[in-house]
């Protein structure tokens, strides 16, 4: 599974910036909650980054 696949996954726009950037938390396939951003280029994922999420991202992952 990835974060992509997670049916529990947050996903919110990032308007920071002039091109469409999404942030998504999710949990991967070893259980991992993680932060994911990035845009989309035609029918792909273009990723920007990914990291472990923070524990105050955590929560808001696990209370939905």
């Amino acid at each position: 599974m990835s974060v992509f696949s997670d049916d529990l996954a947050i996903t919110i726009p990032d308007e920071r910036f002039d091109e469409e950037r999404f942030v998504t938390i999710g949990m991967d396939a070893f259980d991992r909650v993680l932060v994911v951003v990035y845009t989309w280029r035609g029918n792909e994922i273009r990723l920007i980054s990914a990291r472990q999420a923070t524990r105050r991202e955590r929560n808001q992952y696990e209370e939905g």
